[in-house]
């Protein structure tokens, strides 16, 4: 994708635009021509230059670290606990894993990191409001949620980790009686202008870009509005003339209105044996085809309606017609046998032999917004068509057919005639000599119109993307307890294999430490609740636990448990925003664990050590771990780890970890 912005073609992806943008952006300014095909992991680069884009990812992936230090160092005021963090991060081979690649994860981490620690920044001034390093802070935490809203739509959460905070901290000042209502309405002015007017701008302005860009026809341009195309150079639509008015005879494209559903298509392979009539198979296809290509014609008669002698016949709304598919001269057909995924609705196939066929070819065509014209007009004209036997309503289903079919989309006849998106259609090519034309200019969208569509479609095909046979995915609760990785490169024992795994010590450690964590926190939480009096350093210690250690047990809660109700195709990679907070709440727990530990012990000779012993073993336990585990990053070769001569073979803790 990042090649495609340096060559200005057009695409679609599901996630927003900025991530790929600053991958182009970095491979463009490092000498990368754009030309490198990308196919499978572990192709060679050969002369090309990658390294600006692998060097761009790993620059902001190693950010990480010091984002991580400084926000523990702002919420616990504790070397240590700061430290401690830094090498759960430093030491991890998954977080290394994903940074040393081209990868979105890198770039959303750190914009995540990066409004957390403008956050906390920028809670710290508030005791100065409104001075420059207060206004500095709250700025940049506007920022950030820009860039990571911008990379993933998973930005969203630290959005809404943000704003709880800032909520909260609206209503302590709201409790404050000092504070005149004037200076409360500059505080609320000054939050929505950094944290909402300025985020919305930068996000918009990235797809300004965007759209700017990528001014050329590319391979996302069959999921957009014929209107969309018609600006990328190159398409067949844009600076395009064509015939105003249908007409018989014409050569069309019929596009069916719902969202990514594309172009109404046949090709000469038959519905397999057992599915409706073994008849040739009509779907939908997203991309522009030959195969998309229909004659539109009358339903009494063969007479070729291009012929000079002939009078040019509009056709009208009403018309009984018939489509004959260009280039397999079959009609499109239906019949009472039932559609191949849609139960109930009737099956939609190609018949007939040049053109020749039976009554089941024939369909009523009604223009749906119609206002006093009778006849149809190209893109603007909104369809439908209505068998005339069944009387079913011609549409899309919208679900993904099997192998046999392509993977392209169903194409069923209704027998509900209610006014769905999936059974409206418009034309879009249209190709009739005999007709003058007019320019799509005038049909161009604007920039909302075009912002709206885009959201819409990015939304729909999130939704869409689910497990397809045989597909890894994985399950949330796999993730906190290193259940299973995922091959980034090379599987079996000739190749040189990559293998994104968390350190299992740091993994695991984090998941103790959130149990350890809600334990220990209730205990404090009740113990201040009693009022209970507690000694100035334990109850300094406490409120560090209960505030910076709450913050990041939320931001890991809000990062972590929505994935459990999505019913998209997930992986192992989407828990990781979640591992840098769980990652800070250990450094901040066993930093104020240890010093109570020691504080408890005060009266034993060795007590004041007890807290140096405990952070120094807990770093070269990390260390070491990382010391056995680094292969899984660096890069494996020789035997599998299930074999007992591989290096790894004493490394695989749990039967699911296959590298």
């Amino acid at each position: 994708m990042g090649s495609y912005y340096i060559n200005r073609t057009f695409f679609f992806d599901v996630h927003p635009p900025l991530g790929k943008m600053l991958i182009g952006l970095a491979g463009y300014l490092s000498g990368y021509d754009g030309t490198f095909l990308f196919q499978k992991p572990g192709d060679k680069y050969e002369h090309h230059s990658y390294m600006g884009m692998r060097g761009f990812c790993a620059f902001l992936g190693s950010l990480l670290v010091p984002f991580a230090y400084l926000t523990v160092l702002e919420l616990s005021q504790s070397l240590p606990a700061a430290l401690l963090t830094a090498a759960l991060l430093t030491f991890d081979t998954g977080c290394l894993t994903l940074s040393q690649y081209i990868l979105l994860d890198p770039i959303l981490m750190f914009f995540i990191m990066g409004a957390m620690l403008s956050m906390v920044k920028y809670n710290s001034c508030a005791n100065r409001p409104f001075s420059a390093p207060w206004w500095f802070w709250l700025s940049l935490t506007g920022i950030n949620l820009a860039g990571a809203l911008g990379v993933k739509f998973v930005g969203l959460f630290i959005i809404l980790q943000v704003g709880w905070n800032t909520l909260s901290d609206l209503w302590h000042l709201f409790g404050d009686c000092s504070l005149s209502m004037v200076t409360m309405g500059k505080h609320l002015t000054a939050r929505i202008l950094c944290l909402i007017v300025l985020p919305m701008a930068l996000y918009t302005a990235t797809y300004a870009v965007h759209f700017m860009v990528l001014s050329k026809s590319g391979p996302g341009d069959g999921f957009f509005s014929s209107a969309f195309q018609a600006r990328l150079s190159g398409n067949n639509l844009h600076n395009a003339s064509i015939p105003e008015y249908l007409a018989y005879g014409s050569v069309i494209t019929v596009r069916n209105l719902r969202m990514a559903i594309g172009y109404l298509h046949s090709h000469r392979d038959l519905y397999p044996e057992g599915i409706g009539a073994r008849q040739q198979q009509v779907t939908t296809y997203l991309h522009k085809d030959y195969n998309n290509l229909w004659i539109i014609k009358k339903h009494n008669t063969n007479s070729d309606p291009l012929d000079p002698s002939l009078p040019v016949e509009f056709v009208r709304h009403g018309d009984i017609i018939r489509l004959e598919h260009k280039e397999t001269s079959r009609n499109l057909h239906s019949h009472y046998h039932e559609a191949p995924l849609t139960r109930k609705h009737y099956q939609v196939t190609g018949y007939g032999i040049n053109g020749t066929g039976d009554s089941n070819d024939f369909w009523r065509i009604e223009v749906v917004n119609r206002k006093f014209e009778n006849r149809i007009k190209v893109l603007r004209s909104r369809i439908r068509l209505i068998h005339l036997v069944t009387g079913c309503v011609l549409g899309s289903s919208g679900k993904i057919l099997p192998k046999w079919g392509w993977e392209q989309f169903e194409v069923t006849c209704s027998p509900y005639l209610k006014g769905t998106l999936n059974s409206i259609w418009n034309v879009e090519d249209h190709i009739n000599p005999k007709l003058p034309n007019i320019s799509l200019d005038v049909l161009q969208p604007s920039f909302p119109e075009i912002l709206l569509e885009s959201h819409m479609l990015m939304i729909w095909g999130n939704s869409g993307l689910k497990p397809k046979d045989n597909e890894f995915t994985s399950k949330p609760w796999h993730w906190p307890i290193n259940y299973q990785g995922l091959h980034f490169s090379g599987i079996s024992d000739t190749d040189f294999r990559v293998y994104l795994l968390g350190n299992p010590v740091v993994w695991w450690l984090n998941l103790l430490s959130i149990g350890l964590y809600l334990l220990s926190g209730s205990i404090v939480a009740v113990a201040v609740q009693r009022g209970a009096r507690l000694p100035a350093e334990v109850e300094g210690l406490s409120w560090v636990l209960l505030r910076g250690g709450g913050q990041l047990l939320f931001g890991w809660m809000l990062h972590y448990f929505p994935f459990f109700l999505m019913g998209r195709i997930l992986y192992f990679h989407h828990y990781f925003p979640a591992m840098l907070f769980s990652s800070m709440l250990t450094g901040i727990l066993w930093d104020t664990l240890l010093r109570l530990c020691a504080w408890s012990l005060a009266c034993f000779p060795l007590a004041g050590g007890i807290h140096a012993v405990g952070i120094l073993s807990l770093l070269l336990g990390i260390a070491y771990s990382f010391y056995l585990f680094h292969p899984l990053a660096y890069g494996m070769v020789g035997p599998l780890a299930q074999d007992p001569r591989s290096p790894m073979a004493g490394l695989r803790w749990l039967e699911s970890w296959d590298f």
